[in-house]
């Protein structure tokens, strides 16, 4: 039986995602606490892990924890850089000629076996250098950006209709969000109850269901429309991935051209600021003043994903009575009142209440996603996304990469400095976005979508 949804190898993939992150980054931080101090970790307490007491030699002993666990998580990121960017912008271009599940199978594959691999070191207790590893193995076969992207692609080619793409895309973004956050809420019940051993390995298990269901029962009705005879070269199929995407900016009309680098680098960069804030958000609230504990992390994690939720009903309502870019336009502002305000909270209570203001934090998101798909040919689908998540796997790891060595700079004088930058660079999609209006790409959007019959057939 073949299944056209592939939602639901976006929740078990979300989920692993979602529970893998947090995992990974609070057992970095347990590994190197003991190897930097002679205090205990307890996972029941956080009082032996945090002082709030600056003359406390713990207090000075914890500034030293998130330096370091700051700069390896720097190292990470950039050991899958140059596998990442290739692998992603490699099976997604070619998806258009040979159907959206390989990058999924492909990317599904890498998840599990960096899952397996963390799960070993950890129950062996192996070095945890050795996490380097496992970001190289996920990156090399195509990342968490691959999977979503040819996901999304997949979702795109059975919409034939504007508003059902921008409708069906925040739902995805919606149920992304419902995991995450259900995840976030257990990830502190996971550690103490399970401890991080039994925790990695249920994660390989939900990865090898999801890749069960990616490889027998999902139907990719567009490589059964593709011509399967035909056979090319290794090196004219790398030729080939160039020129489609040369020919997506080549084919389109100069304002056209505008407006495809405009979304995107408005995209990225906005992409580029929230996804590089969220590892030192787990940091600052590990620290003083906050010390929060496993349990305390969850919530915070849950309460983040709620803007998944908000933003679809905010999509849902919004596109009604406005257009995508003004939707766009909503999301961005309130992220930067969000950065700002938490850049100076220093209560739980306070940080709990932060999250508010990203209510509609993934709007932004699934806008120009939106918008991206309306300029561009339904044959082009598949080259389009290859560019965004190339261009998100670049702009992911530079930024986490960038944000983790600020933080690990400014931690011990101003904590909430790398929260205070991002808001200030927010400004910058928020200008692009304005040139995108000025353009009026509404207008070109529906130009685009009367000429579709005639191009289709000149090209027969």
């Amino acid at each position: 039986m073949k299944i056209l949804y592939v939602e639901p190898a976006i929740f078990l993939s979300s989920f692993a995602m979602s529970l893998t992150s947090p995992l990974t980054t609070q057992y970095l931080y347990k590994r190197i606490w003991e190897e930097t101090s002679n205090y205990s970790f307890a996972l029941d307490n956080n009082i032996s892990e945090c002082d709030k007491n600056k003359s406390s030699p713990i207090f000075a002993v914890q500034k030293e924890v998130q330096q370091k666990v700051s700069l390896f998580s720097l190292q990470m990121e950039m050991s899958g850089l140059i596998p990442g960017l290739m692998s992603t912008f490699i099976l997604l271009s070619s998806s258009d000629r040979h159907g959206r599940k390989f990058p999924m199978i492909l990317s599904s594959v890498g998840a599990l076996a960096t899952s397996i691999w963390i799960y070993l070191l950890s129950y062996f207790a192996f070095p945890f250098q050795l996490l380097i590893a496992s970001t190289f193995i996920g990156a090399f076969c195509g990342n968490y950006t691959t999977f979503y992207g040819a996901c999304f692609a997949y979702i795109v080619d059975q919409c034939k209709e504007s508003k059902q793409k921008t409708i069906r895309i925040a739902i995805i973004d919606f149920m992304l969000g419902l995991v995450t956050g259900l995840t976030g809420l257990s990830s502190g019940y996971f550690i103490r109850e399970l401890g991080f051993v039994w925790s990695f390995l249920i994660i390989a298990i939900v990865l090898t269901v999801n890749l069960t269901y990616i490889l027998f029962f999902l139907y990719d009705p567009m490589k059964e429309s593709l011509p399967q005879n035909v056979t090319i070269s290794c090196s004219e199929g790398f030729k080939d991935l160039f020129y489609r995407t040369y020919m997506l900016f080549k084919n389109a009309s100069g304002k056209r051209q505008l407006l495809l680098c405009l979304l995107l680098f408005t995209m990225v960069t906005y992409f580029f600021l929230v996804i590089g804030i969220s590892p030192v958000f787990i940091l600052y609230e590990l620290g003083a003043p906050l010390c929060w504990n496993e349990i305390f992390i969850g919530y915070g994690s849950a309460l983040s994903s709620t803007s998944f939720l908000s933003s679809f009903l905010g999509i849902w309502l919004f596109s009604y009575c406005m257009e995508d870019i003004h939707i766009a336009f909503i999301g961005i502002f309130t992220t930067t009142a969000g950065m700002a305000i938490a850049a100076f909270t220093r209560t739980t209570l306070m940080m709990f209440l932060v999250r508010a203001a990203f209510l509609f934090a993934i709007m932004p998101l699934s806008a120009l996603r939106s918008m991206l798909s309306k300029v561009v040919r339904p044959t082009e689908q598949g080259t389009l996304f290859a560019c965004i998540a190339f261009l998100e796997t670049l702009g992911g790891v530079t930024a986490t990469s960038a944000f983790n060595g600020i933080y690990s700079a400014t931690v011990a004088w101003f904590p909430g400095f790398t929260f205070l930058l991002s808001a200030g660079l927010l400004f910058i999609p928020m200008i692009s976005l304005w040139a995108v209006k000025c353009i009026n790409w509404r207008e070109e959007s529906e130009l685009l979508t009367q000429e579709e019959p005639s191009d289709d057939t000149s090209d027969r």
